[in-house]
């Protein structure tokens, strides 16, 4: 267990909470997650972030309504996916998919606290302090919890690892190819390039 926190955040601190103590946090310049227990502050992301998930949110969420298959959530939204009797875990993905059978109802409780669930698909967005070995620990950690796909997004490279409970190990897809939403999303496809901008044109 400690050796996971250590490759996914070394820098998580020591005092354990929970997830309602996550959600209660006073609002500041960090975004955060927990890792078995342990708060893990991150800082927040950079335009070629944002543009990234922004330019798939739009996709996916177009995708998403046409067929009324579930809902896209936005980045920051939170999800407990411990076991019950361990250490908190909350997750929040840049983007994420849930199909509508797995949603609590519109009337729940559960609709305005951290749902206790991995989303069927789980997108990440590494940014430029983290690397392979830690983002790889993070997509098992979706797929152990119950995620079906896990796409790790790499604007440095321009490739996105594709992560499925049918592998061990991810495929990693560039240049020209297309993301496919498999089982999850069947049918969805997006050209990978259309995910990269050129900050001084504009064009892909």
């Amino acid at each position: 267990m400690h050796t996971m926190i250590e490759t996914v955040a070394p820098w998580a601190e020591p005092v354990l909470h929970t997830a309602d103590e996550l959600a209660k946090l006073p609002a500041d310049s960090w975004r955060y997650e927990l890792v078995h227990g342990r708060l893990v502050r991150m800082p927040p992301t950079d335009l070629e972030h944002s543009d990234i998930c922004g330019v798939l949110y739009l996709a996916l969420r177009g995708y998403v309504d046409a067929g009324n298959l579930g809902l896209v959530t936005l980045p920051e939204t939170g999800f407990i996916i411990s076991r019950p009797g361990e250490p908190d875990t909350v997750l929040a993905p840049d983007l994420a998919f849930v199909r509508h059978a797995r949603l609590p109802s519109a009337t729940s409780w559960n609709r305005r606290r951290f749902p206790q669930l991995a989303p069927d698909l789980a997108v990440e967005v590494a940014s430029p302090s983290q690397h392979r070995p830690e983002m790889a620990q993070k997509a098992r950690m979706w797929l152990q919890a119950g995620s079906e796909l896990v796409w790790v997004i790499w604007p440095t490279t321009r490739e996105v690892d594709v992560w499925s409970q049918s592998a061990d190990q991810p495929s990693t897809v560039a240049g020209d190819a297309v993301l496919d939403g498999a089982d999850v999303l069947p049918g969805f496809t997006l050209a990978i390039n259309t995910l990269w901008t050129d900050p001084e044109t504009g064009d892909v």
